[in-house]
């Protein structure tokens, strides 16, 4: 009886094994098509304004990005941060997992910036079981945009899942306006990410092609 319980486990562990080469293969060579479209240097034609950049960051991804959109704009930047340090590993998961399921975020630290001056103002966040992790929930369940413009952008695996849907509902007063997706990639796609980022905001301020 023993010898079929551990075969039977095997196979499910092979099939799994299986599935996930398949799923990380898929995006391997969907990250690698999306990323030819953006060989070619892209400068940034029109300056968006005053920019404020807003970010949760806790693996160096989002950071990454939100950085560089600081550079190509000249924004100010805003980190938001926690009142207690969020854990990591397994931890973080069932951590996360449970505040978005009773829908109570961890308090944050510091000041909320003040938006008055912004003509337009990037969010970012990394993608926590499907949506935005729980520290951006909590920015956005305080913040009042006033009718400000504001571009969400998020970074994670593949998947987005409901964020946008979920921003767009939490983001009070907010106008809305184009939001781009960052899958976290190596560093041989790190100019093909600066020209995404850089056609992003050309497409925001209307210079598109």
């Amino acid at each position: 009886m023993l010898k079929y319980v551990l075969y039977a486990a095997a196979c499910i562990i092979l099939i799994c094994l299986i599935a996930g080469g398949i799923h990380l293969c898929k995006n391997y060579f969907k990250n690698k098509k999306e990323m030819e479209k953006y060989s070619e240097k892209t400068e940034i034609a029109k300056s968006p304004g005053k920019v404020l950049v807003v970010y949760y960051s806790l693996s160096g991804n989002t950071k990454k990005i939100a950085e560089i959109i600081k550079e190509k704009t000249d924004a100010d930047i805003y980190e938001i941060k926690t009142k207690e340090k969020m854990p990591s590993g397994p931890k973080l998961y069932m951590a996360s997992k449970k505040q978005i399921k009773d829908g109570k975020y961890p308090e944050l630290a510091g000041d909320m910036p003040d938006f008055a001056s912004y003509d337009l103002i990037f969010v970012g966040a990394p993608i926590w079981w499907y949506t935005a992790a729980t520290p951006v929930l909590s920015f956005l369940e305080q913040a009042d945009f006033k009718g400000k413009r504001v571009a969400p952008f998020s970074t994670q695996g593949s998947n987005i899942g409901t964020y946008i849907e979920d921003f767009k509902a939490k983001a009070k007063n907010a106008v809305i306006i184009k939001d781009e997706k960052f899958n976290n990639l190596s560093e041989k796609y790190d100019s093909a990410v600066d020209n995404k980022i850089a056609a992003w905001i050309n497409n925001i301020t209307g210079q598109g092609q």
